[in-house]
């Protein structure tokens, strides 16, 4: 989202257009964007990305093509203060939403920010709201944004991590959506005929190492997932046995509820305790009763999303005691 957001700010700027940058910095209640949303504003009114998902959209708008917003320098305005004026704006159950609003010009740095992201390296944009001015830096502490009224900082670039284990026709699918929703994914397969025809594919990294050892190197944190998708116990199980000691938020393998059964028994097997074995999921993936490609990477895809936002897990679409489409991936 961002990449796309900043790559029509620069056409539109290039253009000769004014461009405003309006960014979520602080929410209260219920509110339809998180802080960190983006969305440009063009001088005749042309807008992308989303604040509110379209509560205050229009009087946002309005106001920028007024010059009542950041005429020159970067402002902050608040929706949503009074029951009234969220009732006004659409804003539910009373929300209220706080939005820095920047004029952009070449001292924005949107260039470099979008190599940096490009480049998949995660970066820190510091926006002073006083005098305009921007810097960058690299950026290790994850993805929070800082706000104090006098400074903004935001976090851009790749945030989220995937590694599939095995390079066979059901990762590219799942790589490619993972993509979309901004993991920096990697594809770990030994096999030579595995990674044949992945070279150049945007947003994915390859790897021939041992999947055990790739797992150790790359020090998977909270904001990773690992899914194992080979079917060969000597790949899948050497990921499994160092993912599961992780912090990694999702950890998956492909398989009947029988096979994952038996590999839970061998991972004990491997100085993999109870409680880390009973965080592995498989089947993986949501219940949808979906049999091709890119049915089941959609269905691990909507798991990991469930997982990482919370969401509960314990109804029908997580249960495959039942279903038929427990073997879907292989008995």
């Amino acid at each position: 989202m961002d990449v796309e957001v900043i790559r029509t700010a620069m056409d539109w700027m290039n253009r000769g257009h004014r461009v405003v940058l309006g960014t979520v910095v602080r929410t209260w209640g219920s509110s339809p964007r998180p802080p960190g949303s983006l969305m440009i504003i063009r001088d005749d009114g042309q807008v992308a990305g989303s604040l509110s998902g379209g509560c205050i959209e229009d009087d946002l708008i309005h106001r920028v093509r007024q010059g009542e917003l950041a005429p020159r320098l970067p402002q902050a305005t608040t929706y949503g203060v009074s029951g009234e004026e969220a009732q006004r704006f659409g804003l539910p159950c009373g929300g209220t939403v706080q939005i820095v609003l920047e004029p952009l010009s070449a001292q924005s740095l949107l260039r470099e920010l979008l190599a940096a992201i490009e480049s998949h390296h995660l970066v820190r944009r510091r926006l002073e709201l006083g005098s305009g001015l921007v810097s960058m830096r690299p950026c290790d502490d994850g993805d929070a944004l800082r706000f104090d009224g006098r400074m903004l900082e935001t976090v851009h670039g790749p945030r989220l991590r995937l590694v599939v284990i095995g390079g066979g026709q059901l990762s590219r699918y799942l790589a490619g959506m993972a993509v979309m929703l901004d993991y920096r994914v990697t594809v770990c397969d030994p096999r030579e005929e595995y990674l044949e025809g992945w070279a150049g594919v945007e947003g994915v990294t390859l790897s021939r190492l041992m999947p055990d050892d790739l797992v150790l190197a790359m020090n998977l944190d909270a904001n990773s997932a690992l899914v194992a998708v080979t079917h060969d116990p000597k790949l899948d199980d050497l990921a499994l046995m160092e993912a599961l000691k992780t912090p990694a938020f999702y950890v998956g393998a492909m398989g009947s509820r029988r096979n994952n059964e038996s590999r839970r028994r061998r991972l004990l097997e491997f100085d993999v305790s109870q409680a880390e074995v009973a965080r592995l999921r498989g089947p993986v993936g949501l219940n949808l009763g979906g049999k091709t490609p890119p049915e089941i990477a959609m269905s691990v895809v909507a798991e990991m999303t469930a997982v990482r936002r919370g969401a509960d897990l314990a109804g029908s679409l997580a249960d495959w005691s039942r279903s038929q489409s427990a073997c879907r991936a292989g008995a």
